[in-house]
């Protein structure tokens, strides 16, 4: 690193704080501070939905996996996200703006105490806020890390910038900052990834490499499925992705929900969609090229971070690593956003029963401090990895259990078919995706796509079945007029 990266990337950090402040003053009460106050234009509510659903572990994980097994990246990662987001489009995503349209919703946990009950709302929210800590502060680590690999910087005072930075503009420009600096991260990260590709591209020998350079490259380098990566895995991704990228995860829910109408709800994921589908070709295109340049590699998760470093020019670098850190602020902001959104409005009220004499100024406040404690807790997680061992990787590994599980009576409960499993199906099918996790993982032992896949199937058979044998019971009221509701926009049908 150079002083002109440097420069560069302290600029970088400074344009997000400026937006932030710049945000503060679109916020005038909660709904902005969570909602947006359902004003997002559908362009940025798709790019932000598309920043905030992947991190630095594009740059580590993913890039390791292109270095052994090359192309496979692609066809499990990238279309998968791509091909669930555009089934999601036209069922799940306007069904988001509705919400918040007709039940003033700021979460996405906040219509489940109506569609449900509140117990189950409570067992799906204190969940998922648990969970996410740790979540979070394995991304802050992350980025620390590529940033150790850069500069040589401590882990902590990676962990300290990252996330005192995103800090700043999160706690108090809310969703409108996330969302503003995730459409400044993506013009940073696109530009940062093109000219990569551009260099990377000259160094190998011009156009016809993007071709050619598979020849160089081990032969299974070309198969569209590799390793570990079979069919099956593709399929269970593309239901776990279905789940997770239409709204399971809730800060892209969030998006949705910021979204004037329902209509425009679903441009934003169209637009997401073909972000996932067409970006990652130019963006895996030099880790694909690694090995070209870095035979065999002892650590195959440096090998982005060694391409930048040994063929970007001064300043550059620093627009490289920005981007890198863009994909994971964009990812962790988000995620304090609708943690905060689902404290504020589904636990503490549940907690104190003062919904109603909490004011709009009220849910603002606590808003901005559930932000601040929650991206501190997952700072100080992050720090103290060391200290959780191998404790921090298991809890990573439940929280991948649970976005399946807790997302099916979630996203599943949006819609009609679904409407005679009620919470009886919803809890039974958390807990049985837990247990069959459970097994998979400590009894059984079984391979990656049966750990991956069996929870969420048997949470999903679970929900079916349980709502099959209770379709003569009556259906809550509300619940049916909800569902009803949220069928049509109120002005157009999509």
């Amino acid at each position: 690193m150079s002083g002109i990266d440097w420069f560069v990337l302290i600029l970088y950090f400074f344009v997000m704080i400026g937006i932030g402040v710049w945000s503060y003053r679109r916020v005038k009460n909660a709904d902005d501070y969570f909602t947006a106050g359902g004003k997002m234009p559908w362009w940025l509510a798709g790019v932000s939905h598309h920043m905030s659903g992947y991190s630095a572990a594009v740059f580590v994980a993913y890039a390791a996996v292109a270095y052994q097994y090359g192309f496979t990246i692609y066809i499990w990662w990238a279309v998968p996200v791509s091909l669930a987001i555009f089934v999601g489009a036209p069922i799940i995503a306007p069904r988001w703006a509705r919400l918040r349209e007709k039940y003033q919703i700021g979460s996405p946990m906040e219509y489940l105490s109506t569609r449900y009950n509140l117990p189950t709302q409570q067992i799906m929210a204190w969940s998922g806020v648990v969970l996410k800590v740790f979540d979070v502060g394995a991304k802050w680590a992350a980025i620390a890390i590529v940033l150790q690999v850069f500069t040589g910087m401590p882990l902590w005072e990676g962990i300290l910038i990252s996330g005192g930075v995103s800090l700043i503009y999160s706690t108090i420009g809310g969703l409108w900052a996330d969302a503003l600096t995730d459409f400044v991260q993506f013009i940073i990260q696109f530009v940062a990834g093109i000219t990569m590709f551009f260099i990377v591209l000259a160094k190998l020998g011009g156009f016809g490499e993007i071709t050619g350079m598979w020849n160089k490259l081990p032969a299974h380098h070309t198969d569209l499925l590799s390793g570990p990566y079979t069919l099956w895995f593709v399929i269970a991704y593309v239901f776990i992705d279905f789940l997770s990228y239409n709204g399971g995860t809730w800060n892209l829910a969030q998006r949705y929900i910021a979204t004037p109408n329902g209509k425009e709800a679903k441009k934003a994921a169209i637009l997401s969609g073909f972000l996932y589908l067409i970006w990652p070709l130019i963006l895996f295109f030099p880790m694909w090229a690694s090995p070209i340049f870095f035979p065999h590699l002892a650590q195959p998760d440096q090998s982005y971070a060694l391409m930048a470093t040994h063929f970007l020019p001064k300043g550059l670098i620093g627009l490289v690593l920005a981007g890198m850190f863009s994909h994971t602020m964009a990812m962790t902001t988000s995620d304090a956003n609708a943690i905060s959104s689902v404290v504020t409005r589904d636990i503490l009220p549940a907690l104190t029963r003062k919904k109603e004499s909490l004011t709009s100024h009220g849910s603002l406040i606590a808003g901005r401090t559930t932000t601040l404690v929650f991206v501190l807790l997952t700072m100080v997680i992050a720090v103290e990895q060391s200290s959780f061992g191998g404790v921090l990787g298991l809890l990573i590994e439940w929280f991948g259990a649970l976005v399946g599980p807790i997302s099916i009576p979630m996203l599943l409960g949006l819609l009609p078919s679904f409407r005679y499993c009620g919470p009886s199906a919803a809890i039974t099918s958390i807990i049985g995706g837990l247990v069959i996790f459970a097994l998979d993982k400590y009894v059984f032992i079984v391979g990656t796509t049966a750990t991956v896949g069996l929870p969420i199937l048997g949470s999903f058979i679970i929900f079916v079945v349980i709502g099959y044998f209770t379709r003569n019971k009556a259906i809550r009221p509300e619940a049916a007029n909800m569902l009803a509701a949220i069928n049509d926009d109120q002005s157009q049908k999509l």
